[in-house]
């Protein structure tokens, strides 16, 4: 490992948003067996207070929830300069076209219908995964050559 990638830490932390306890546990379990760091968020509000302490890699967030929706977590989480480019993969029982697209326009990368197919989820999150380590890597490759040109 060279010290750019010291710097920047192979992506593999997700945190989970979702009322459904049910959804939670089979969530955590799944994500966790593929080596995944996985933290789990009941609500809206604790998703945010535990992303502030702790950043994470990429967020699955239930849309209908009490007290806070999954669009106005993801409409905080875009306006904070911290978190605006966390990719947020929405779940949802909406299979409506219109709640996909507002889901897409509010942020999100990804939108998965509920009930979920656990394939599925983890096809899903592997994609979005492999996008951040890209982006990553490409990030090493511009500081590389910053250090090429400056030499």
């Amino acid at each position: 490992m060279n010290q750019d990638q010291a710097i920047f830490p192979p992506p593999k932390n997700i945190l989970v948003v979702d009322d459904n306890l049910d959804n939670l546990e089979i969530l955590n379990n799944t994500l966790t067996e593929e080596g995944y760091e996985v933290r789990c968020a009941k609500n809206g509000q604790l998703a945010l207070m535990g992303i502030e302490s702790y950043p994470t890699d990429l967020i699955l967030l239930d849309i209908k929830m009490p007290t806070m929706s999954g669009y106005e977590v993801c409409q905080k989480l875009k306006e904070n300069a911290k978190t605006a480019t966390i990719p947020i993969i929405f779940l949802s029982a909406y299979d409506d076209i219109q709640e996909k697209i507002k889901a897409f326009e509010m942020g999100g990368v990804d939108y998965i219908t509920k009930p979920f197919e656990v394939r599925e989820v983890l096809a899903r999150v592997k994609t979005q995964i492999d996008l951040l380590k890209t982006k990553q890597a490409l990030r090493i490759l511009n500081i590389d050559l910053e250090n090429q040109v400056k030499e």
